[in-house]
């Protein structure tokens, strides 16, 4: 690292004009990468995405965000949205949306209304993205205590104050389950019965915390996956139902394994239910220490690693496929950083940096489990009417890009099968479960695959404080290149490239950026290439790139033969 402030300048302004460093900063960083030492394929994890308001979809500002998502990734996109069968008029708030799906006439008898629910997931399918299609929350007729139902909640609120009737538990089963059955038969006569047997289904939201209001939350929850799960199937026998999106992986969470796999179905009466897949939800926790943002990276993997465990415990979910439902550096997205300091950390690079670092240590925990880790739900979306970089936990801004959207962006291309990655490295999987990356050195550390005539390399340099330099020099040592010569192609995110909040920060912060701003804005928020495509020169198969990679820093290099 280097250790004046001047020099720090110098290198700094040096990295962003794209020139080498080596003479200012020391000695490089090196990671070796070695081609021929295959370790099976990157399945795209990263391709899942999820939020609370699922009226947000079809707003303008949604819909070219979930473009974009479509358009980065190589396979489809899933999607998974909170309140797909909650009463409303559909109007999008912070926390709550609503489809209106159930109501009752008069007489009691059930009204099905497919409309919004429709046009929620038709979105997704002219993507060719695909619903992870979340049961709940409860309608309003069938809530067992529906008054208060909306909520009006805002950041700085008591998190509490979300838990309305739509919290509760069905006042009539049968009327709940038919309401679930007629939803699937209806998905399945509109798009398709292959289309919807490739979708995932599921029940509530983190059952085992306030989402969940019952006298006995535990009994309840799995009285209710019980009687979901057996209408899922009614409709479509060969659909995914799974669960339970645990917000934590202890006793409940293992209870509920236990009931699925063991125990009498309280819909069925026979021993156990239907399980497809395992999903529990996993989150880092942020805070801010003598005025900087330091993350909880390791709390995160941790999270990650017991839910693993938890599963890798039972032989008969030895091939089952795990989702982490939600995974992110923290709980609240709707928390801007104005109300939680803590989150001042999304707008811009330590969000990047930590979405690439903690996204790759997830297939080093899944080697180390034996797990079959199906997708992370990364939860952050957008949010309608709200200012320039508020700070919530999101995608984009008023329609333009943060820069974390270009990590993802990055994995979408990245091909072919995981390769080899060592060195004198400062952290792995287990050193940051342990004690977080909270060392004087950063994790400067790389991902790195090989696909039929390329080779693409993730290379981070992250910290868990919140704190920005001119970092260090990096070193990429690649064996096992088959060519004399291969087409070098370098991108990146940091200060200054691919960074819509560092172009937003120069204009001025303005609070109303005008339509050339935007525009600039708009240009600011790509995935830039870091000088021009070059060609490299290979000897005994072996190619050596080199770079000044800044903290918080992520490069994409790709080598094409």
């Amino acid at each position: 690292m280097l250790h004046t402030p001047r020099l720090q300048a110098l290198a700094l302004a040096l990295c962003l004009a794209g020139m080498p460093l080596a003479s200012i900063a020391g000695a490089p960083v090196v990671i070796q990468i070695d081609a021929n030492k295959e370790k099976g394929p990157l399945k795209p994890i990263w391709a899942w995405f999820g939020y609370d308001e699922p009226n947000y979809t079809y707003a303008p500002n949604g819909k070219k965000l979930l473009s974009d998502i479509a358009a980065l990734s190589p396979v489809p996109v899933y999607v998974r949205a909170h309140n797909m069968m909650t009463s409303g008029d559909g109007a999008h708030a912070l926390k709550w949306g609503s489809t209106n799906m159930y109501t009752e006439d008069k007489d009691g008898n059930p009204v099905y209304d497919w409309t919004i629910a429709d046009k929620i997931f038709d979105t997704y399918i002219e993507r060719k993205m695909k619903p992870l299609a979340q049961i709940g929350f409860m309608p309003e007729a069938l809530s067992t205590k529906p008054q208060p139902y909306r909520h009006y909640w805002k950041p700085g609120d008591p998190y509490k104050d979300i838990m309305t009737g739509w919290a509760y538990p069905p006042k009539d089963y049968a009327k709940w389950s038919e309401l679930i059955y007629q939803w699937v038969r209806h998905c399945v006569e509109r798009y398709g019965q292959a289309e919807v047997e490739s979708w995932y289904w599921e029940l509530w939201n983190e059952p085992d915390g306030d989402y969940l209001i019952a006298p006995d939350r535990q009994r309840e929850f799995f009285k209710m996956y019980d009687h979901a799960a057996d209408a899922v199937k009614r409709a479509l026998p060969n659909a995914r139902m799974g669960g339970p999106h645990t917000a934590g992986t202890g006793q409940f969470y293992d209870n509920f394994l236990k009931h699925v796999l063991y125990e009498t179905n309280y819909a069925t009466g026979k021993k156990g239910a239907p399980l497809d897949f395992v999903a529990f939800h996993a989150k880092g926790s942020p805070k801010v220490v003598n005025g900087v943002v330091q993350m909880g990276m390791g709390i995160h993997l941790k999270r990650i690693t017991d839910g693993f465990n938890v599963v890798a415990r039972y032989p008969e979910l030895k091939n089952v496929p795990i989702i982490i439902g939600e995974s992110d550096p923290e709980g609240c997205a709707a928390c801007g950083m104005q109300t939680n300091p803590e989150n001042a950390y999304r707008n811009g690079t330590m969000y990047s940096s930590y979405t690439a670092a903690s996204i790759a240590r997830e297939y080093d925990i899944v080697e180390e489990t034996g797990v079959n880790l199906l997708g992370a739900v990364n939860w952050s979306f957008e949010f309608e009417d709200q200012p320039w970089f508020a700070g919530f936990r999101d995608l984009a801004t008023n329609g333009v890009n943060k820069p974390v959207l270009n990590v993802f962006r990055m994995f979408g291309m990245m091909e072919g099968n995981r390769i080899a990655v060592n060195g004198k490295l400062a952290y792995d999987a287990g050193s940051i479960r342990a004690n977080g990356v909270r060392g004087g050195e950063t994790d400067i550390n790389a991902l790195a695959t090989r696909g039929k005539r390329s080779i693409t390399v993730m290379v981070w340099n992250y910290h868990d404080d919140d704190v920005q330099d001119a970092g260090s020099p990096v070193e990429l040592d690649i064996a096992g290149v088959p060519a004399s010569k291969v087409k070098l192609t370098h991108y990146r995110v940091d200060g200054q490239y691919s960074n819509s909040y560092a172009a937003w920060q120069r204009m001025g912060s303005p609070k109303a950026p005008t339509a050339k701003q935007i525009a600039e804005l708009e240009k600011a928020s790509q995935l830039a290439m870091l000088g021009k495509p070059s060609t490299v020169q290979v000897k005994n198969q072996r190619a050596t790139v080199k770079m000044q990679l800044p903290r918080q820093a992520v490069s994409l290099v790709r080598l094409e033969y």
